[in-house]
């Protein structure tokens, strides 16, 4: 159903835009260097990363001793969401919890932001 949104919302441009890559790129994603060893193993290990910080933070070990928020790291995940609870008529809903919303918003910014200049110091101190 997303692909079809898209597909309806860039309705207009599909007739004009001439590149063939930058439509597919609006569906779907593609390596920068096409070498499928590379790019599967790049997948793996994204992925292993993710179920492993997925599976740690659903774990008994961790769930009992309860995590500081609901993780949103990233303020999309959290404010859209949020902001279609508040407006759409959900039977027996309760408040959307507007007080606790700048947490899942502020705190990506700033972790994204700080991760960046961490990133950058590093690049600086490693040799070219």
């Amino acid at each position: 159903m997303g692909a079809i949104l898209v597909w309806l919302h860039f309705l207009p441009h599909w007739e004009r835009a001439p590149d063939q890559g930058l439509k597919l790129a609006c569906f779907c994603t593609a390596p920068a260097i096409r070498r499928f060893g590379a790019n599967l193993i790049s997948e793996i290990l994204g992925t292993l990363v993710l179920v492993l910080v997925v599976g740690a933070i659903f774990s008994k070990a961790v769930a009992d001793s309860g995590p500081a928020s609901g993780y949103a790291i990233n303020p999309a995940r959290d404010f859209g969401p949020r902001l279609a609870h508040a407006v759409l008529p959900v039977a027996g809903k309760g408040p959307s919890d507007w007080g606790y919303a700048l947490a899942p918003i502020l705190g990506p910014l700033i972790g994204g932001g700080l991760g960046g200049m961490l990133l950058r110091a590093v690049a600086k101190l490693s040799p070219q």
